[in-house]
């Protein structure tokens, strides 16, 4: 029996990459795959929302950039002190940030188009470093990241990305009609 999946998102970039590169990766095993920014809830609603998908016996996944922290384990021990309903095996950790998920996803090609840098891993790139590599045509960091997202390549991202790929691994996903690219 399908049941509803929520993926819990820190902002609007993760929501961005998560409504266009990952809910079609879960469309096909749930009636329902909803995206839920919640770095602008409050803890005590996030934490009662995580209560509540676990009452109703619906999936979530809880998506966290592992920022300054040393390891998943400090992140998720971060994550543990702030919601008392959180699943350990629920939390998916960014490294370092969204970011480097999105970079990640650019071909060969498409950095090509896009007249931007190759990187052969983006497992370190962080926010700041990415806006360095916005180039001077485009108005904005949105704009930008909207272009990458046209260009986006599951199987580049997989190889570029370690958490990417651990993200893809845990949850069984491959890409449904073989390449997000130029769709």
């Amino acid at each position: 029996m399908k049941t509803r999946i929520f993926i819990l998102v820190e902002g609007e970039d993760d929501v961005r990459f998560f409504g266009r590169i990952i809910k079609p990766l879960f469309i096909s095993l749930y009636d329902s795959v909803e995206i839920i920014p919640y770095a602008c809830i409050k803890r005590t609603k996030v934490d009662n929302f995580l209560k509540s998908i676990r009452l109703m016996k619906n999936d979530y996944i809880f998506v966290a950039d592992i920022d300054n922290e040393q390891s998943v384990r400090d992140k998720k021990q971060v994550l543990y002190s702030h919601f008392s309903h959180i699943d350990g095996g629920s939390i998916i950790v960014v490294i370092k940030e969204i970011e480097s998920w999105y970079y990640a996803g650019l071909t060969p090609e498409s950095v090509h188009d896009l007249e931007v840098p190759e990187l052969a891993l983006t497992d370190d790139l962080i926010k700041e470093d990415f806006n360095n590599l916005i180039p001077k045509k485009f108005d904005s960091r949105i704009d930008f990241m909207f272009e990458i997202l046209k260009y986006f390549s599951i199987d580049t991202a997989r190889k570029k990305n370690h958490s990417f790929r651990f993200f893809l691994e845990r949850y069984h996903l491959e890409d449904p009609v073989g390449e997000h690219a130029n769709q």
